[in-house]
């Protein structure tokens, strides 16, 4: 297909667009009527026309799904409550930062905290009264919500730790500058939440990159240092994987673009697709790049139809020496050919590792991304004692890990012993599934969850630990991951067994992707129970603990043996 075929999403008319885009188009840059809807007191919920505008502010509305069936017995209200996500480019944040999203946590989060996919923390249970109060203690420490969710670039990812080499620090600013040059400049943001009305008399906002109507969908950028691909780099719509010289030094990037998770269950025109590697930029252009990037997804994506609107989709409707072309005509200079590069896994290094700035950094393995106590693991209350004396930062994985960074030699024993203390995990404790398991928050609280997730993978993960530990593999790292509906949040389409949910405690079956996310898995078994689960896995890890090849991966294992087909073109293999 050919750009004179396909109608460019800038072009079509607001008349024909779909109902979010007519939505930004009377909105005012994201203002609409939010404000009025948080001063309703009658209702816990906002308007709903305001539900999408919300996102663009890092919140969703949602309900408490524990209590739905309940309160639609006694003619109430939904129990409406809100999710905020925060901004948090590379995950950083100081010790102090991190007492503040403490202190919130226990006053407005349910007392606890979720880390995310995306290296960020978000928090549940938010009621509309506390929203204001919240946003505004998170500016007070310098941090926002500002375009966390939304038809805008999201939160950018970066290999999690800085400091282990000089290309990592580069890798670290690149992504803050990267970051910062995406961001909404709306005041409404600042008008809505913090009192702070920026504009005079008259005068209009402006959006210089990304213009009145944002982007068609969401955008997700992260980087990538080989060859550990711990931001699973494929997922993302850009891409920038490190290059670095034989000094150790950043000398630039390949690009990729065109990723993405999400899907629609028997809808076999959305798929998830795993970016394609399009050329090298030099690292001072990778600012340019990404903008570049996003300008033409921001001109040619699907503006019609929300389903079909991911920079996936205008690269797979075009093809990918169109977008290369239409890129460097963007631009005004041409990507240089793809430099070599080599990715060995996608997970983080748990315990303690020495960096090139001659400090230490500890890996804390944190199930699911949940921060909270429990009666037998004071998790929250730990980290919480180490802020209060940690001098170096803290830094949240792509993994839903939680990296206390730059402890020096002096204060290590100090953190050391909190450790202890508290009990927490360093990930040595744990099983090489465990380690290597992700789930998104699913019930109760997210609106478009199908089944169970974060609460139901760590007991299947204990069942299948004894599978593997009857056949030999109890240290054989395989990655597992479980969502509670298609949209892909914890990226389980590029996970040796991927579990997505289809209905209440029935999930597909996904297996056969690369161990270091370069493959995306393929459809196994429908709707299928735990039990089923347990029972279809066993038989297969046999065959994996007599029949593999030395070294040979579990998902590259299953592919070989012919249990799945190799998804090589993701719109033509992923469901054929």
């Amino acid at each position: 297909m050919t750009q004179t075929i396909i109608q460019a999403g800038s072009d079509v008319p607001v008349s024909a667009r779909n109902d979010v885009e007519k939505l930004k188009d009377v909105t005012n840059y994201l203002r609409g009527t939010i404000a009025e809807g948080l001063a309703d007191p009658l209702t816990g919920a906002i308007f709903e026309k305001d539900a999408q505008l919300l996102k663009f502010h890092g919140s969703y509305m949602q309900d408490d799904r524990d209590l739905r069936a309940e309160r639609q017995k006694q003619k109430l209200e939904p129990a409406y409550q809100f999710m905020i996500r925060l901004r948090m480019p590379g995950g950083v944040c100081t010790p102090e930062q991190w007492l503040k999203l403490d202190d919130l946590a226990q006053k407005y989060g349910g007392n606890t905290i979720r880390l995310t996919t995306r290296q960020t923390v978000q928090y549940h249970n938010v009621l509309k009264h506390q929203l204001r109060p919240l946003i505004r203690g998170i500016d007070e420490v310098a941090m926002t919500s500002i375009a966390a969710c939304g038809d805008v670039n999201r939160n950018t990812l970066v290999s999690n730790n800085p400091h282990l080499s000089p290309a990592h620090a580069a890798a670290l600013d690149w992504c803050l500058k990267i970051d910062q040059h995406l961001l909404p400049q709306t005041t409404s943001y600042r008008e809505i939440w913090l009192g702070d009305k920026r504009l005079g008399a008259g005068k209009e906002d402006h959006e210089p990159i990304y213009g009145k109507h944002y982007l068609p969908r969401k955008f997700k950028i992260a980087i990538a240092i080989p060859p550990n691909n711990d931001v699973d780099i494929y997922a993302n719509d850009l891409g920038f994987i490190a290059i670095v010289n034989k000094d150790g030094e950043l000398e630039g990037f390949n690009v990729t673009v065109g990723g993405g998770m999400g899907m629609t269950h028997g809808d076999a025109a959305t798929y998830p697709r795993t970016a394609s590697v399009i050329g090298y930029t030099p690292a001072d252009r990778v600012v340019d790049v990404a903008e570049k990037v996003l300008l033409v997804q921001r001109d040619f994506g699907d503006r019609t139809n929300r389903k079909h609107a991911r920079l996936k989709y205008t690269i797979d409707d075009r093809g990918v020496e169109w977008f290369k072309e239409e890129l460097n005509r963007y631009l005004g200079w041409n990507l240089e050919p793809v430099r070599e590069f080599k990715f060995t896994t996608n997970g983080d290094q748990y315990g303690w590792l020495k960096g090139a700035d001659d400090l230490w950094h500890l890996t804390l393995f944190i199930q699911n991304g949940r921060v909270k106590d429990w009666d037998d693991y004071r998790l929250m209350t730990g980290l919480r004692e180490i802020a209060k004396v940690h001098d170096g930062d803290i830094r949240i994985t792509g993994n839903q890990n939680l990296i206390i960074g730059r402890v020096s030699d002096a204060n290590k024993p100090q953190i050391e012993a909190l450790v202890k203390e508290f009990g927490l995990l360093d990930g040595k404790q744990q099983s090489a599934l465990r380690i290597n398991s992700m789930a998104c928050v699913g019930f109760p609280t997210c609106g478009l969850a199908l089944a169970e997730s974060e609460r139901a993978l760590p007991e299947l993960v204990t069942r299948l630990e004894k599978v593997l530990d009857d056949t030999g593999l109890a240290g054989e790292p395989i990655t597992i991951r479980t969502t509670g509906c298609p949209n892909g949040c914890a990226r389980p389409y590029l996970a040796e067994i991927g579990l997505v949910g289809k209905s209440t405690g029935k999930y597909n079956l996904y297996l056969g992707a690369g161990f270091h996310g370069q493959r995306l898995n393929k459809l196994y078994k429908e709707s299928v129970n735990d039990d089923q689960i347990v029972a279809e896995l066993t038989p297969l890890f046999q065959r994996y603990a007599k029949e593999r090849e030395a070294g040979e991966k579990f998902g590259d294992f299953l592919v070989r043996q012919g249990v799945v087909k190799e998804v090589v073109e993701a719109r033509e293999d992923f469901h054929g």
